[in-house]
């Protein structure tokens, strides 16, 4: 039985893991070749985390090899009714599903996988999303094939990963852990309360079939006769009555309490916080893994966001690992999420101490705007204008103006939301590619760690029609089973994701550049973000001497002509810019930018309301519906 994070010779794992050693690594093609490739452990860190961009993966919904997914694709019916069972059955997906794709997520231009978590759940309560963590030492059986050396399958689709140059992220979790005790009221034992308790409820401990222990009112010793694996919670340094909050259910989010069955734990305490960071220690040291996204970090008390991730980057260093990476969920509402990520993240200086947070953070601030604004819901100056607040809020913390963009991960859509970003239309299937295709070019290019959801590249899609219970069901499909197949190389958005990774590899500024929104002008005179619902989006990421131009027309319907301002000083050789990327269907007539020319006299309305005048340069740049075009000298 595993007891405690001494029993596994945690010793004997870190002090190894600070060893370097190599491994060849076999890695078959989809030709069935051979090819051999040497990777060093521990796996040396990216230099910087905005090289790469990262792919989200559940595991239970993303392949399976060796079986169909267990419910059917689509479980609902033209009302949005529910036809199958509950969303929380397990659909089959493996860690060797994920291996055995590797290549093709090589190929798409992954960097980062970042995987749900893969740490033992309770087996006597289906959570799939493995978000109820039971035993923080083992790996959940439910997620391997090889039932009896889960570690290895694990360790193999590492290996391979490290081997194809794709960093690997593990999901954790801090603030709680799965269905372990029940609450005892009244003579009575209740799975979860609606009150929150002033005082700790009384408890009984589950054992190994999820059931109230009678005599478990205290947790129980390891003498036990009836002490299983599968009971309570692992390792023993957490198997403690103290440790947990025993509240009942969070009423105020601000508040501590459970997540209905979720048990939270007391990250205040000194003994939860020196246990978890040992945990978290040895999985880096045993598996070799690159990073944490932490979840419900929000709940986590700010100071123990900083001592963690400062234990995680440290501990890391000391084995060889420069630029170990931590980047948490902070989700509040729409109006104060940006605050909330301040008091987190790395940038945050204000505090007292010497310690540094975690290194990154969702921008969950800006997924409240970025959707509505590339579906042509809401203005461009509503993004504009997000980042000229945030610009202003990070005034004295970051050094630089580019410099934000490394502590910001960015998406579009997660397993978290109710709807993809991606909606086809029944009646006419094709009718918004463009608009995916421009969303994940905007993605790539702006400011942040871009993050894309399993599946984007094959065009899963939906929300339920006049039923959202079921939301989270819509945009967790199981890949592997999608009609006419989930791989395909050669759908449209895998070949776009594709190319636009090879030119954010090959312009930095799209990865480190400052970013200006650039004012528009219909008249060649009057210039300004666009205020209209749909509109166009223009900026510019600028490095050094390049400057790179994004524009995307947000219209569904009409081709717009614009006039965008470029950079007065870095053009005036009055160049004509290419299009390095259109998402434009390659049968269309796609326009080319003209040559950029001066403007004497204008008016000139920036995002932050100043005027100005003129001389300015500016292109005319012509865009199809839904089109984007990134645009070079």
């Amino acid at each position: 039985m595993v007891s405690s994070i001494y029993d596994r010779l945690v010793q004997d794992v870190l002090s190894a893991a600070k060893r370097t050693t190599k491994k060849q690594i076999n890695l078959v093609n989809e030709n069935q070749d051979v090819i051999q490739r040497e990777v060093i452990s521990p796996f040396p860190s990216p230099e910087d985390w905005r090289d790469v961009w990262i792919y989200f993966i559940m595991v239970d919904r993303f392949n399976n090899p060796s079986a169909a997914p267990v419910s059917a694709w689509d479980n609902f019916d033209s009302n949005g009714n529910f036809l199958g069972r509950k969303g929380l059955v397990f659909q089959g997906g493996t860690l060797e599903g994920i291996r055995q794709k590797l290549e093709y997520l090589e190929k798409l231009g992954v960097g980062a996988i970042w995987i749900t978590p893969v740490l033992k759940n309770c087996q006597y309560k289906p959570t799939y999303h493995g978000y109820g963590i039971q035993d923080f030492l083992q790996i959940d059986p439910r997620f391997v094939t090889n039932k009896e050396h889960p570690e290895e399958e694990l360790q193999a689709l590492i290996d391979e990963a490290h081997a194809r140059g794709i960093y690997v992220i593990f999901d954790i979790v801090l603030n709680h852990v799965g269905n372990v005790f029940s609450y005892f009221i009244n003579g009575q034992t209740v799975e979860s309360i609606d009150q929150y308790g002033e005082q700790p409820y009384d408890i009984r401990w589950h054992d190994k079939n999820g059931q109230a222990h009678p005599q478990w009112i205290d947790a129980p010793v390891e003498q036990d006769p009836d002490l299983h694996p599968d009971a309570v919670v692992w390792p023993k340094e957490l198997c403690k009555n103290k440790v947990f909050r025993r509240r009942g259910t969070r009423g105020d989010t601000e508040q501590g309490g459970d997540f209905t069955d979720l048990r939270e734990l007391i990250t205040n305490e000194p003994e939860v916080r020196n246990a978890l960071i040992r945990i978290h220690q040895y999985l880096i040291a045993k598996f070799d893994i690159d990073g944490f996204r932490i979840d419900t970090l929000r709940f986590i008390e700010p100071d123990f966001a900083r001592v963690f991730g400062n234990a995680m980057r440290e501990f890391a260093l000391s084995i060889g690992k420069k630029n170990f990476f931590t980047f948490g969920e902070i989700w509040a509402d729409e109006n104060n999420t940006e605050d909330k990520i301040r008091n987190f993240i790395g940038r945050h200086a204000n505090e007292s101490g010497d310690l540094l947070g975690v290194d990154a953070a969702l921008d969950f601030p800006l997924f409240f705007q970025l959707p509505g604004v590339l579906k042509g819901l809401k203005p461009p100056k509503a993004i504009a204008e997000f980042y000229e607040s945030r610009k202003e809020s990070l005034r004295g913390i970051i050094s630089s103006h580019g410099e934000a963009s490394k502590f910001l991960v960015t998406f579009f859509d997660n397993h978290d939301v109710k709807s993809r970003f991606y909606y086809s239309n029944p009646e006419r299937p094709r009718q918004f590619e463009d608009q995916v295709t421009l969303a994940i070019t905007c993605l790539l290019s702006l400011q942040g760690i871009p993050c894309m959801y399993y599946g984007t590249e094959q065009g899963l899609n939906g929300s339920v029609p006049g039923n959202t219970d079921f939301g989270d069901l819509v945009v967790r499909q199981a890949l592997w089973g999608k009609p006419g197949g989930g791989f395909n190389h050669d759908h449209p958005f895998y070949q776009a994701i594709s190319e636009l990774s090879k030119y954010r590899q090959t312009q930095p500024a799209l990865r480190y550049g400052r970013q200006y929104f650039r004012p528009i002008s219909g008249d060649r005179i009057n210039y300004g973000i666009s205020p209209y619902s749909p509109g166009v989006l223009a900026f510019s990421r600028i490095l050094n001497d390049q400057e790179v131009v994004v524009v995307a027309n947000t219209n569904t319907e009409k081709t717009e002509s614009v006039y965008v301002i470029v950079d007065y000083h870095m053009n005036s050789d009055y160049p004509t810019f290419k299009i390095l990327f259109s998402n434009a269907s390659r049968d269309r007539n796609i326009e080319l930018p003209e040559t950029v020319e001066e403007v004497k006299n204008a008016n000139i309305t920036e995002v932050n309301g100043q005027k100005s005048y003129g001389p300015i340069r500016v292109m005319k740049v012509t865009l199809q519906p839904m089109e984007v075009q990134i645009l070079v000298k």
